[in-house]
């Protein structure tokens, strides 16, 4: 269950919270715990929208923390990509391309796979049977402009959809 609550809710719906954030209740259950719950409808409403809020928090918490990490693991990787730069640029500089320590064994060596191809001239310049051919895909920004001024039998606007808001 979350660390931290914004609302209080009522005993019953303190299960359905600890059911919600445990990711090893299957749905049905959840669905079961839902039905079980005996309170007027706006009660209810209110309750869910009580844990919705605090999943809401909880959410937020998360997606801080994981872009949080996510710029450490960045550092670390760039930290650790420095790190073996700088040894290879030393192992270059002292002409040590392979040696071994207890630990360890190093060496610099040439990359596997296909050579690397660096194309140099124009896309005009490619002879054709070397180019990819692409279907060409809608201009969706296009085509909804043209909807507005006409009617078209190959494409049409559906309405909006509906979503609940709670404020």
């Amino acid at each position: 269950m979350s660390g931290f609550k914004l609302y209080e809710i009522s005993e019953e719906l303190m299960t359905l919270e600890d059911m919600l954030y445990d990711d090893t209740v299957d749905q049905e259950t959840v669905q079961d715990t839902l039905e079980m719950i005996n309170m007027d409808f706006e009660d209810k409403a209110d309750n869910y929208a009580k844990i919705i809020r605090t999943m809401d928090a909880s959410i937020k918490a998360l997606k801080d923390e994981e872009q949080r990490l996510s710029g450490r693991r960045k550092a670390l990787e760039e930290r650790q990509k420095w790190l073996k730069d700088t040894l290879e640029a030393n192992m270059r500089y002292t002409g040590k391309m392979k040696f071994k320590t207890e630990l360890f064994s190093f060496n610099i060596q040439k990359n596997g796979g296909l050579e690397p191809l660096v194309i140099t001239g124009e896309l005009e310049d490619i002879p054709g049977r070397y180019l990819i051919q692409q279907p060409p895909i809608p201009d969706n920004m296009k085509i909804r402009k043209l909807l507005e001024e006409q009617p078209v039998e190959w494409a049409h606007l559906e309405p909006r959809g509906e979503s609940l808001r709670i404020r």
